[in-house]
């Protein structure tokens, strides 16, 4: 009787440390493998023609909050006719910049001018416009900054710092707001980059050079950035995932021989 204690304890022992290294090994935390934005049919590139939009051409819409700074030197302005203002600071534009909140009728409340419609018009546009108004009325050679504040960008996936980007230059390209991230993680994949624009799906390679002039890479409000994972990050996540799978049972197989032992003695 000895003798088959002997002989089964042993291979019992082994199992029992396979499975106790086993479950070490596997309890690693999980972490859920994000594929998002994935899509079959890529839409042809003529779909968003006529919608694409970066900060230069977008037309300024309500609720857009916009940001107009006077940069012009105050010698340039004219001294202002009696009654409209006591002082010409109180009516010009402030050189550090004011931000006014597009209405839902497309106009803004422009200081020394009342409301002044500019739905519809461009940056560039609503930049001259609002030079013209003043210049017939209070200033000389006016020159003024017109940003919209409001538009931004989403990043998401394999990059240092996620998050939503504020879309404020003119031709802002993806590899900007990239660097603005903090650039790719070394679980990116660099030659899968989603850009999705409305129900557009666009896919950029940096491995390619051409990328760095590619127009399709020049941002628009509201675009969303996903930087997917290297295959490498992937293949490592599944064995984690199957980890986690595999855990539950190898404590019940420990579990199991570690009373089997006991009973056996």
């Amino acid at each position: 009787m000895l003798n088959i204690k002997q002989n089964v304890l042993p291979p019992i022992r082994f199992w029992l440390f396979i499975c106790v290294i086993g479950a070490g090994c596997s309890s690693c935390s999980y972490k859920q493998n994000q594929l998002l934005f994935e899509q079959s049919n890529i839409i042809p590139d003529s779909f968003d023609q006529k919608i694409r939009a970066n900060v230069s051409n977008y037309p300024i819409k309500p609720q857009d909050v916009l940001q107009i700074r006077n940069i012009q030197d105050s010698k340039n302005l004219v001294d202002l006719a009696a009654g409209n203002a006591t002082a010409t600071g109180q009516i010009a534009i402030s050189q550090t910049g004011e931000t006014y909140e597009v209405g839902d009728d497309g106009t803004i409340a422009l200081t020394g001018m009342g409301r002044v419609k500019v739905a519809g018009l461009t940056r560039i546009e609503a930049r001259k416009y609002i030079e013209e108004l003043y210049n017939n009325k209070y200033l000389k050679d006016a020159l003024f900054d017109v940003k919209l504040v409001n538009l931004k960008v989403t990043i998401l996936g394999e990059v240092r710092a996620p998050g939503n980007y504020p879309l404020t230059q003119d031709n802002t390209k993806l590899i900007d707001i990239l660097g603005e991230a903090g650039g790719l993680t070394e679980k990116a994949n660099e030659q899968n980059i989603q850009i999705i624009r409305g129900a557009k799906q666009i896919t950029v390679n940096l491995r390619e050079i051409k990328t760095l002039y590619d127009s399709k890479t020049i941002l628009t409000n509201d675009d969303v950035i996903y930087v997917a994972q290297n295959k490498t990050a992937i293949r490592g996540q599944k064995v984690q995932n199957f980890s986690v799978i595999v855990q539950p049972v190898l404590l019940l197989v420990n579990m199991a021989l570690i009373i089997f032992t006991l009973a056996r003695q």
